[in-house]
């Protein structure tokens, strides 16, 4: 297919430019297009397998850079958008959320993927995963949960198991930790999974089916600390004598109750899509609500808008 040219005028002369391909005619981009600094993690964490992944789920649904928007906020997991050549933010301790609402809200054009781990999602950022998850905006939550603070050297996390010991309860863990899928389900996330970083083939297939989910999706996926925390999620490992428990073929994703009790199953628990349903997103409510009000003014300049505002102040 052949492009019009178009001479733009500079100093000196003209620079011939020619138009983008058109999305249809693009090479998805490889692996080493979408690279950026060498991630610093420990040697075996889990998180590798889900920036892996990332990488390839851009490849396989041909996310050029202009479309790819990767955020997080702080912790080992949060490192992510310094790997990913692409727009991106590392943001602020359990703030990613909020700064992805706004990307979200201002670039319907965008799927907003952000990442993030246990302490950064569920205790600093704990309020900002309710509010998220219940005005339901659209956007990919990946937390890495590996039961443990791992970047500030083994202290407890929100969702390490009682009398796990670390540098802050040297006598072992006494607080019940929280249940990340219950918690999601309870916020009003339209969409929530668990998977595991042992298992490609299925973090894959619950990112696409959160990507295509219209709405805010969540995934608990199991990610080891070799340094802090080996074996964590042993039982979850086939290879290493556990179970991969799927979702039951028979579980309706929509009934609320029978996910709660697929979330309160004992660790392992199953793996899968526990919870799916369609609402309203945040982004396409808000649209309404400026459309009403850019009606009112049509026509006008804006001046005239500002006029109008200073009129009623009166």
């Amino acid at each position: 297919m052949s492009l019009p040219v178009t001479d733009i005028p500079v100093r000196g002369g003209n620079i011939t430019a020619v138009p983008p391909l058109p999305d249809s005619e693009r090479k998805p981009l490889t692996k080493k297009e979408i690279s950026a600094d060498h991630p610093t993690w420990c040697p075996g964490c889990g998180d590798f397998s889900v920036l892996a992944l990332y990488f390839k789920l851009i490849e396989k649904r041909k996310l050029w850079h202009e479309k790819i928007t990767t955020i997080a906020g702080i912790g080992c997991s949060s490192r992510f958008p310094y790997f990913v050549q692409a727009h991106g933010v590392h943001y602020i301790h359990g703030r990613a959320l909020p700064f992805a609402s706004g990307v979200s809200l201002s670039r319907p054009d965008l799927h907003v993927f952000v990442f993030g781990g246990d302490g950064d999602a569920f205790s600093i950022g704990g309020n900002h995963f309710n509010h998220t998850a219940r005005k339901n905006i659209k956007m990919t939550y990946v937390v890495m949960d590996n039961w443990v603070y791992g970047l500030t050297k083994k202290q407890t996390s929100p969702t390490s198991p009682p009398g796990f010991k670390s540098k802050t309860d040297t006598w072992g863990a006494v607080d019940q930790p929280i249940n990340p899928m219950k918690q999601a389900i309870a916020a009003g996330a339209t969409f929530v999974a668990r998977t595991t970083h042992t298992n490609p083939n299925h973090v894959l297939q619950m990112m696409e089916a959160a990507m295509d989910h219209d709405g805010f999706g969540f995934i608990e996926c199991l990610s080891e600390c070799v340094e802090f925390y080996p074996g964590a999620f042993d039982s979850s490992n086939p290879r290493k004598g556990g179970a991969f428990n799927l979702v039951p073929e028979t579980h309706d994703v929509t009934d609320e109750i029978a996910a709660y009790k697929l979330a309160d199953e004992p660790f392992p628990g199953r793996f899968g899509i526990f919870y799916k349903v369609d609402r309203p997103t945040k982004n396409k409510l808000e649209a309404g609500i400026d459309a009403k009000a850019q009606e009112k003014v049509k026509g006008l300049k804006h001046w005239q808008i500002l006029q109008q505002n200073f009129d009623r102040m009166k």
